[in-house]
């Protein structure tokens, strides 16, 4: 995919971003995108969700527990004390939301892709790999403090 055309980086900002403003009324704040090779992430839940298509990847939504938690209040308006079923309901739904809004993004830009259905994964310490070859831009953003990562990875099918 030519850089020149699409910035993914500034995609994935201005996607989660809306997302934040319109469905949890909170402004965040982004850190520069980082691009190439990932290791681990800081997180204690991870939701993702594949891409098809023209472009093929995963975007996923990384969060240390207290930010999940922190999300997960701020969304269905209530204390949340531990990381259960609404925490991953809604961590997957901010990534099917993100992802929605990359999809529009993409099309504008004669892409067309296809979303899967969100999963969740939930540990103290664990890596997400695959895709050869695949390109990867993450962006930290910062919520009442403390940081999450939302990642894409991807191939354009040529």
């Amino acid at each position: 995919m030519n850089e020149t055309e699409i910035n993914i980086g500034q995609a994935i900002m201005d996607s989660t971003r809306e997302v934040f403003s319109t469905m949890l009324m909170v402004e965040l704040k982004a850190d520069e995108p980082i691009e190439g090779q990932g290791g681990e992430v800081d997180s204690n839940i991870t939701s993702m969700l594949g891409l098809g298509k023209d472009i093929r990847g995963m975007l996923s939504v990384h969060c240390p527990g207290e930010v999940a938690k922190d999300i997960t209040g701020t969304f269905l308006g209530m204390e949340v004390e531990e990381i259960d079923e609404d925490v991953k309901d809604a961590i997957g739904e901010i990534a099917n939301m993100v992802a929605g809004n990359l999809k529009v993004f993409f099309q504008k830009h004669g892409r067309d892709i296809e979303l899967a259905i969100p999963t969740s994964v939930v540990g103290n310490s664990f890596r997400t790999s695959g895709m050869s070859g695949a390109q990867r831009v993450a962006v930290p953003f910062s919520m009442n403090g403390r940081t999450f990562l939302v990642e894409l990875k991807y191939m354009e099918n040529t």
